[in-house]
């Protein structure tokens, strides 16, 4: 009877291949078996061997290529049959990325698992775009919602944005106009500092600022589109001269 494989749950960063743990890199090296993100680079998963399988399990908004149970079912059939698989994420596995599903699933089954972090999509792009989360003059808290899910209008979001505070969206394009009238219902000032982080950490990235009340209109008119994290707080508009100027107008 075959040994049972690991499952190992990799963080592939950002997107760049430079931005890879040492242990992920030597993992995707040696790798029999990857199952792997939409979101994960092609120059990531061309550091595999050459025999390595190669299986995507791609989600969309509302297009899924393998449903979440589906895929645990896969992860724990792979490493039954003896083989080690290297479960391949954007970003970090257990920050919105289902790692903490997959873990359970493994240890379930009673297969090994082990987690590999990765540099966060909320770090990478921060650091891409020269934005720092925290600062002593202006955040001393940073909180990561997400933007795409159920009863997204019901979430108490009141107290995560403000003055001396960050927020970070993942997978809000689709919802910006619900996210920026829910944040101001709930108190947040229209002028409220934002950015736009599109394809972070990558060739093509791009850095889009406004305000908050102006968010729907700046991700329809610069045609933002996925991979891409919305960080609302005064961090975004230090030293950006555009910026505050958008701010005073606001206030006249």
């Amino acid at each position: 009877m075959a040994k049972t494989g690991t499952i190992y749950l990799v963080g592939a960063g950002p997107g760049d291949p430079d931005l890879l743990t040492l242990r992920a890199a030597r993992l995707i090296n040696r790798a029999q078996i990857i199952v792997h993100d939409g979101l994960v680079e092609p120059a990531i998963l061309a550091l595999a061997g050459r025999d390595t399988r190669f299986i995507s399990v791609a989600k969309r908004r509302s297009q899924h290529t393998m449903q979440q149970d589906d895929i645990n079912a896969l992860l724990v059939r792979e490493a039954r049959a003896g083989r080690d698989v290297v479960r391949l994420k954007g970003g970090d596995p257990l920050i919105f990325g289902r790692g903490g599903e997959e873990t359970e699933a493994a240890r379930a089954a009673g297969v090994p698992v082990e987690i590999v972090p990765g540099i966060s999509a909320a770090n990478g792009a921060a650091a891409a775009a020269q934005i720092a989360l925290t600062h002593r003059d202006a955040s001393s808290m940073v909180t990561f919602v997400a933007g795409q899910c159920k009863g997204l209008t019901d979430q108490d979001w009141s107290g995560l944005a403000g003055k001396g505070r960050t927020l970070v969206i993942y997978m809000g394009v689709k919802t910006a106009p619900q996210i920026a009238e829910k944040l101001m219902a709930e108190g947040l000032a229209p002028d409220m500092p934002v950015a736009v982080i599109e394809n972070a950490a990558r060739p093509h990235m791009r850095v889009l600022r406004g305000l908050l009340a102006g968010l729907p209109e700046l991700v329809t008119r610069q045609r933002v589109k996925s991979p891409a994290l919305i960080v609302i707080g005064e961090v975004t508009a230090r030293e950006d001269q555009s910026v505050a100027q958008l701010a005073a107008e606001a206030v006249l």
